[in-house]
């Protein structure tokens, strides 16, 4: 008698299914297990009986068949070829079909892909902020907790992630390997570079929907919306000054700090962090890239240009409820709001002087020491500041753009116009206590109460005369000078100042 073969049933499904439900189980489980076991499992998942191994393999579809030996088969050609050196470490094979990126592995190509996706099923209960991923759920949530384990040895900033505190460290060793081959500026990541190189291109794919402004990368429109919304969190324990990241909150904390470990050079000016010392360090070299189209005026950085064309364009989106004047930034006119408050909490130890903001405080101690490192090439006069200079180039200039409509006179800056027309308007703000006299603006109000308060810190070194203003004494200090360049057509005699002249020449009409 011969021996009863044992009847099997044909797993019959189609390709589909094959695609959507066999395949993926392959995936998971031949790593674990070898290809005959799978059978086994697939076959009585599917059919609901045990078989051999080699029974169940050839029982299933012929596609079926042939796509598990092409899983197992191209599995062991994978293990095999690990073995050889093909492919250099750091080799990137994997690239993104939306955006160009190179990964060197796919698990990195597909969480990658999740940005572009839009999905962020990650969220922060703190905050509302979402993620593609939970890691950097995870990751964001240790800025909440505070807590930060990785501390500079160099500096003492603290970290919340290794990989944070290493890319830190990068700037103290002062080690930049990219660069930028259109203006040269150096990085010390990868990614540095990516994102500074976009400021070169025209590309700015996210918009502001109120204001328009338009950014390079996702993440600094975010920053920019904060702006818009009025959200804070972020509050100084000193002063009570609040920021939209903590980020901005740790900058401000170190003027209150006084730690300034960031040193120029070349003029010793000191600094709270490596970005604003940078930033200076562009005065000295004297390049300027950024040009306005309008007027000529250059800049070292793009921001500066673009805060300067906002004058041209006349917008001025940010208005004072107090006084209704407006301005082209909220910095303009968070700083414009001090004057309100009448807070003054920096103050000059020589003259008693008192300013809102610790950087007028700064400009104003320089005129006491004498230090004016910026001087003119064409007549030689020095100022304290790379502004003042500025400035008085356009005099030389002779250019003129800003134009009063009432009697055509014309100056060389816009807040000179300003001024300028309040003399037409008549509008005189800051009466004097003491006296009652009134003046169009706040800082010849100040020039006057020096008068009542008998403080005359500028000594004339040759005559010993005391005045309240460095520019007094400035025009005193002409009289000793051999220049008089005014001279009367009448008499010939001469005068240090036009005004002398002036007053000179009333007395040929009288006589």
């Amino acid at each position: 008698k011969k021996k009863e073969k044992k009847k099997i049933n044909k797993v019959v499904f189609s390709k589909l299914e094959f695609k959507l439900f066999l395949l993926p189980l392959v995936k998971r489980f031949s790593p674990l297990i070898n290809i005959s076991s799978i059978c086994i499992f697939i076959t009585t998942l599917l059919v609901g009986v045990s078989v051999c191994s080699t029974t169940a393999f050839h029982s299933l579809p012929l596609f079926v068949s042939l796509s598990l030996q092409d899983q197992h088969g191209a599995r062991s050609q994978r293990s095999q070829e690990a073995d050889k050196p093909h492919r250099r470490k750091g080799e990137k094979t994997y690239s993104c079909d939306e955006c160009g990126k190179d990964f060197t592995q796919a698990g990195s190509l597909n969480r990658h892909q999740l940005i572009h996706s839009g999905v962020k099923a990650y969220n922060c209960d703190l905050c509302g902020k979402s993620f593609t991923e939970a890691g950097g759920l995870k990751r964001h949530q240790l800025i909440h907790s505070g807590v930060k384990a990785y501390n500079c040895d160099l500096c003492g900033k603290s970290f919340t992630q290794a990989g944070s505190l290493n890319r830190h460290q990068l700037i103290h060793s002062g080690v930049k390997a990219y660069n930028c081959d259109l203006c040269g500026k150096s990085f010390t990541e990868a990614g540095g570079l990516k994102r500074h190189q976009l400021i070169h291109s025209v590309v700015k794919p996210y918009s502001c929907d109120l204001c328009g402004k338009s950014f390079t990368q996702a993440g600094r429109l975010k920053k920019h919306q904060l702006i818009h919304s009025g959200v804070k969190p972020y509050s100084c324990d000193l002063c009570g000054k609040s920021f939209t990241e903590a980020g901005g909150l740790k900058k401000h904390q170190f003027i209150h700090s006084g730690v300034k470990p960031y040193s120029c050079d070349l003029c010793g000016k000191s600094f709270t962090n490596a970005g604003c010392l940078k930033t200076h360090q562009l005065i000295h070299s004297g390049f300027k890239p950024y040009s306005c189209d309008l007027c000529g005026k250059s800049f070292t950085e793009a921001g500066g240009l673009k805060r300067h064309q906002l004058i041209h364009s006349g917008v001025k989106a940010y208005n004072c409820d107090l006084c209704g004047k407006s301005f082209t930034e909220a910095g303009g006119l968070k700083r414009h709001q001090l004057i309100h408050s009448g807070v003054k909490a920096y103050s000059c130890d020589l003259c008693g002087k008192c300013f809102t903001e610790a950087g007028g405080l700064k400009t104003h101690q320089l005129i006491h020491s004498g230090f004016k490192p910026y001087s003119c090439d064409l007549c030689g006069k020095s100022f304290t500041n790379a502004g003042g200079l500025t400035t008085h180039r356009l005099i030389h200039t002779g250019f003129k753009p800003y134009s009063c409509d009432l009697c055509g006179k014309s100056v060389t800056q816009a807040g000179s116009l300003k001024r300028h027309q309040l003399i037409h308007s008549g509008v005189k703000p800051y009466n004097c206590d003491l006296c009652g006299k009134s003046f169009t603006e706040a800082g010849r109000l100040k020039r006057h109460q020096l008068i009542h308060s008998g403080v005359k810190p500028y000594n004339c070194d040759l005559c010993g005369k005391s005045f309240t203003e460095a520019g007094s004494l400035k025009r005193h200090q002409l009289i000793h000078s051999v220049v008089k360049p005014y001279s009367c057509d009448l008499c010939g005699k001469a005068f240090a100042q036009s005004r002398n002249l002036q007053k000179h020449l009333v007395t040929h009409f009288w006589n």
